[in-house]
């Protein structure tokens, strides 16, 4: 096997580990929630129904949509919903007009939605896996809650460990997972092979028909066996597409259709089995063991939604969208390895309140499902534009495809729609809070810059100014940040206005977030002398980078090493003061001034030499 082999397969491995865990413990209660919270009657008809709207719905929108189609539809290796919006920024004049605006709203209503979604799996997952515990004996009952919040915190204190070492710990783990799932399915299979009957179509739209609104609710439930497609595409940018396309056909999919249809046979012979189809399928001596199997797999599985919000959440900050968060790189050979200390903890919180809240899987199934739909309609529409635009598909086989896509996926969220008193409403807010967090974070930021320019120094002027000799020089170098990159930042002015002075050597800096996951080092830097000893700078970074600002700053000026102890880094921090100006509602002026004073100082977020950099507060009007 070469080498290219190896790395592809040691990919798939980690993959499995990390990406496949949400989906791969969806058979913990995916068919249990199908008959019995909703009360279907367990005939041959009604499972095979079921069966054949799982085996469908797993095909159709995780192998064709996720795996086939969105996996090609990378942005230089970063999957996720901000990079199908900046691969659509590429052909914005292609566009109708007004179309890009939209685009970004859906993109960023998408990664909303994933939030909500990342806060229920974890919670529902582990809880499935540890009430299989009750079976074993009814002594577990009372500790279920409290040991799957133990569980939880375990799983986030990890985190900081990063993807690339927690994959080679898990992904064994999950190959023997899928194995298992695999063996179960197989020998309740071979006692009832008409179980394969279910793989014809005809039989989930024979159940649609004949059972109403019950059918309805019951794709609720079936949405679970798809849960995580979204965090899957978000997470290619940790392994790349053909590891976990490989995971995916030569192991997953096939582990998840043997099992789901193992549980469909062992119902139509016992359909007592219907309360807990899964831990009936295991062999009494084997339960134990394997309720810890599977509540290891679930702590696994939580770890793709995490890995994902890790993701979009640095995305988000660096498209201007969120507030500068503390961004971790946990892997020095894969740069899309990260760990995010705030938002591991806010989950972690949030998940915890979820299990605590609702105290069973059962009752946290009912509020699950809502943002995933939602956030699987988002992710269709934009396909059908990169499908249409960018890949130039020919327009009818787009029709047909977003067509089948939206047939599963509408169902599915008119069916979760109908859960809102059941706690449905629970992942909405969580969406439209962050939704609104995110318009006020950037429009507000776009109302900052425009008062800040209203009291900009025309560059000319100080230009002037220093080839008159009117402006004292002292030695060494300043640095000064600044958003807008042709005129004198505000933190010059207020420095020359309190010192007299200016530096031998001064940079006007300005580091700028492209909609790119990646700017090659050739684009890297733009420096101009705009007189003597005076320079612009602009630094350019993808939206899924590491900012090293000292480093290619120095580069791009020629600072040799010994004299980078002596620069100094002055930044602004403004001090806003709320007023009725018109340009947003005083409301959201308040949660923006809210928002920027809890964000991360722009030193700690470029990673600048603490002792090297000097703030000054800036009071504006906002």
């Amino acid at each position: 096997m070469s080498t290219r082999d190896t790395k592809l397969w040691a990919g798939a491995l980690a993959s499995t580990g990390v990406v496949f865990g949400d989906i791969g413990t969806s058979p913990l209660y995916t068919i249990r929630e199908c008959f019995g919270l909703h009360h279907v009657p367990v005939t041959t008809a009604n499972v095979l129904g079921v069966l054949s709207l799982i085996f469908w719905s797993l095909t159709v929108i995780v192998a064709v949509k996720y795996m086939l189609l969105l996996s090609r539809a990378d942005n230089q290796g970063e999957g996720g919903v901000f990079a199908l919006s900046s691969l659509l920024a590429g052909i914005r004049e292609r566009l109708w007009p007004g179309m890009f605006t939209l685009v970004g709203l859906i993109a960023m209503a998408g990664a909303a939605l994933l939030y909500g979604d990342g806060m229920i799996t974890p919670a529902i997952s582990v809880l499935a896996a540890v009430e299989g515990l009750e079976l074993a004996s009814p002594v577990f009952g009372p500790f279920i809650v409290p040991l799957a919040v133990a569980i939880l915190v375990g799983l986030f204190f990890i985190q900081h460990h990063g993807t690339a070492r927690i994959g080679i710990i898990f992904g064994p783990i999950m190959v023997g997972w899928f194995v298992t799932l695999a063996i179960l399915g197989w020998i309740q299979v071979v006692q009832e092979p008409g179980v394969f009957l279910a793989l014809n179509p005809w039989h989930a739209v024979q159940f649609l028909l004949t059972h109403g609104m019950v059918s309805l609710t019951v794709l609720g439930a079936v949405l679970l066996c798809v849960t995580g497609g979204e965090a899957l595409y978000a997470d290619i940018g940790h392994f790349g597409r053909r590891p976990l396309q490989i995971a995916w056909f030569s192991l997953v999919y096939p582990a998840l259709l043997m099992n789901y249809l193992g549980q469909g046979a062992l119902i139509l012979r016992d359909p007592t089995a219907v309360e807990h189809p899964f831990y009936r399928m295991v062999p009494a001596f084997a339960l134990v063991p394997m309720v810890i199997l599977a509540t290891t797999a679930t702590v696994i599985a939580s770890q793709a939604m995490i890995t994902g919000v890790f993701s979009l959440t640095q995305q988000a900050v660096q498209l201007g969208v969120l507030p500068r968060l503390r961004v971790l790189h946990t892997s020095e050979r894969i740069r899309g390895q990260i760990y995010m200390p705030t938002v591991n903890v806010l989950l972690m919180l949030a998940c915890i309140a979820l299990v605590i809240g609702f105290g069973s899987s059962s009752h946290l199934a009912a509020a699950y499902g809502l943002s995933v739909t939602f956030g699987m309609v988002i992710t269709t529409l934009l396909l059908s534009l990169i499908m249409l635009n960018l890949w130039k598909w020919r327009p009818v086989w787009v029709v047909l495809l977003t067509s089948l896509f939206l047939l599963f996926e509408l169902p599915f969220a008119l069916s979760c729609v109908l859960k809102m008193r059941d706690g449905a409403w629970i992942p909405l807010a969580t969406t439209f809070l962050l939704l609104a967090t995110m318009l006020t974070w950037r429009k507000g930021r776009e109302l900052l810059g425009k008062r800040i320019q209203e009291n900009l120094l025309p560059l000319d002027l100080l230009l002037t100014e220093l080839a008159n000799g009117r402006i004292l020089r002292v030695p060494g170098t300043g640095v000064f940040m600044s958003s807008i990159s042709q005129q004198v930042p505000p933190v010059l002015v207020h420095h020359l206005k309190h010192n007299k002075a200016l530096h031998q050597r001064v940079i006007l800096l300005t580091v700028q977030f492209a909609p790119e996951p990646r700017v090659f080092a050739p684009d890297r830097a733009t420096r101009e002398e705009l007189a003597e000893g005076f320079y612009r700078v602009v630094l350019r970074y993808g939206f899924a980078e590491e900012p090293q600002v000292m480093q290619d700053l120095c580069v791009a000026l020629d600072i040799p090493e010994g004299q980078r102890m002596g620069m100094s880094f002055y930044q602004s921090r403004e001090l806003l003061r709320i007023t009725k100006k018109p340009g947003m509602a005083v409301w959201r002026k308040k949660l923006f001034n809210l928002i920027a004073r809890t964000t991360r100082p722009t030193a700690g977020y470029f990673d600048l030499p603490p002792g090297q950099v000097i703030e000054l507060g800036v009071q504006i009007e906002l």
